[in-house]
């Protein structure tokens, strides 16, 4: 028999010994917990296409945001649902629309929570499309970005650290900062969803949010999922426009993505697991399909070890109080 020099299983005999050598780490303050928030108060509704997550009211979202900050998550991402909606997404930018007082009622009750607030008008605009829609049908870019910077100025307003563009129209990311700079909020952070692609995967979320479009589809907007190198000119731009960081969504079916913006910038880099993989997760393992502690921890170390800072995901809370991200 050849001599073997080298047995690469010496460091895998033990857990100890593959905790030493570990090239990739998980831990609590490397995730961010999104929540949905409606109107009202006192509710904790459960959300039927997303498993185990839950519509709250501002109140409730405070109180979670407590569990959320003592488990070692620094961030949540506030998505909201409005108790009306128009053609220009109005309640967006309004000071008593659900997320800005979850901001506000959050910032009170953890203030070192950092809280992010998504920024688009498809939860709020009564045709689901995430900006105004000319009489064709189509988006209008233009008329769409002063609606983002009233949004973004408001939230900002309430207290949000960061205000989160996930709309993919082109020039917002400097049009937001020139409008919060120009309202004195110059420490506001921008997280941009630089890299938002046109998936099937946003499915449960779209039920959750109530924010499907109602003709057409974002094609037109959203990345064609054919397209890897464009993602970077999406990245590029943003940064160039002062963008803070930057989100790559959806997450796994698009690591290749992600680890090229990662290539290309030493801005922090996101990844979002969407709704779609984590239900898909979800059905999977309630069949018995998959573990699910094992599929769920390899799906997470899936993108941060392509490069993800931090990683939105709906298991964020879950897995910090359990002890799996190590």
């Amino acid at each position: 028999m050849a001599d073997i020099i080298y047995r690469p299983r010496r460091t895998r005999r033990s857990a100890a010994m593959r905790d030493l050598v570990a090239q990739t780490v998980i831990a609590p303050r490397n995730l961010v917990q999104p929540l949905f928030v409606v109107p009202g108060s006192a509710i904790a509704r459960p959300i039927e296409a997303l498993s185990g997550q839950m519509h709250l009211s501002p109140d409730k979202a405070a109180d979670l945001a407590k569990e959320i900050r003592a488990a070692g998550i620094p961030a949540v991402l506030l998505f909201g649902i409005p108790p009306e909606k128009d053609a220009v997404g109005s309640y967006a930018a309004r000071a008593d629309a659900p997320v800005q007082e979850a901001v506000r009622r959050i910032k009170d009750a953890v203030p070192e929570l950092v809280v992010i607030c998504d920024l688009c008008l498809c939860e709020y605009t009564d045709h689901g499309h995430c900006g105004v829609v000319r009489e064709d049908g189509s988006v209008d870019n233009d008329a769409t970005l002063p609606l983002l910077m009233q949004a973004a100025v408001s939230q900002a307003e309430a207290g949000a650290d960061v205000v989160a563009p996930s709309d993919m129209m082109d020039g917002r990311v400097s049009a937001l900062r020139r409008a919060l700079d120009e309202t004195g909020f110059i420490e506001t952070a921008i997280l941009s969803y630089a890299v938002k692609y046109r998936s099937a995967f946003y499915g449960p979320f779209r039920e959750a949010a109530g924010s499907a479009p109602r003709e057409g589809d974002r094609s037109t907007y959203q990345m064609d999922f054919r397209n890897g190198r464009e993602a970077l000119r999406e990245a590029r731009l943003d940064v160039d426009e002062g963008a803070d960081m930057l989100l790559v969504k959806p997450g796994m079916p698009y690591l290749d993505v992600l680890a090229s913006v990662r290539a290309a910038t030493d801005l922090p880099v996101g990844a979002y697991q969407v709704s779609g993989e984590y239900a898909m997760l979800e059905a999977a393992a309630s069949r018995g399909w998959l573990d699910r502690d094992m599929a769920v921890t390899e799906s997470l170390y899936a993108m941060r070890r392509a490069g993800a800072d931090f990683i939105v995901t709906y298991y964020a809370l879950e897995w910090a109080r359990r002890g799996l991200c190590r």
